[in-house]
């Protein structure tokens, strides 16, 4: 018999047998998106975060890798590989942005994506990486098997959006990106964010 009940996306969701190489990602927001939405993490529901007041876009399919978490030893990793004074992860799912070609009109839904690097985020002391992928099977980027490949305007792009999100204009600058790696390290901060989900959640 079918389930009858939604699978919460952060806890229901399997992020895939093959993970850290393929992943599930599920999707909260597109480029057309003139809202920012998030998980409820207490119903696994769409909330509106915020409406985008700024011509600030994101430019790929923006969400999460289930079952993850960002705690303890992501920031403990951060802390190490980027030499500064990290205190916490930021509490939430590791989030994953998919490069892919087509137009995909909505969020809210799954994908299976291959993460080939990584852009790692202070953000007020929380450790906050950004996993990068392409969409599997995806004519354009699924070829790519590393950031490395990447053209650096593409790479410009998503450190752009990421550097200037959550800031207002004129507003001083609280997010620094230390690190730009690749899908070695994302594996690893990939697992990272498991354990840190299984010593919280199971």
């Amino acid at each position: 018999m079918a389930n009858v009940h939604k699978a919460h996306p952060w806890h229901g969701i399997p992020m895939g047998e093959n993970a850290p190489e393929l992943v599930t990602a599920f999707i909260e927001i597109v480029p057309t998106d003139t809202v920012k939405y998030e998980i409820d993490k207490a119903t696994g529901y769409l909330k509106i975060d915020r409406p985008q007041k700024y011509s600030n876009i994101v430019p790929a399919l923006y969400g999460f890798i289930p079952k993850t978490y960002c705690a303890e030893k992501i920031a403990l990793l951060a802390r190490e590989r980027s030499g500064r004074d990290v205190t916490e992860g930021d509490g939430d799912p590791l989030d994953i942005i998919v490069l892919c070609e087509k137009i995909i009109s909505h969020g809210n839904i799954m994908c299976e994506a291959k993460p080939i690097g990584g852009i790692r985020l202070i953000d007020g002391g929380e450790a906050d990486d950004k996993i990068i992928a392409v969409l599997k099977g995806d004519e354009v980027y699924g070829a790519f098997s590393d950031l490395s490949e990447l053209p650096e305007g593409i790479i410009e792009r998503l450190k752009h959006y990421f550097l200037t999100y959550k800031n207002l204009p004129g507003e001083k600058a609280h997010i620094e990106i230390t690190n730009v790696y690749g899908k070695e390290e994302a594996h690893e901060v990939i697992l990272t964010s498991v354990e840190d989900y299984k010593h919280s959640y199971y």
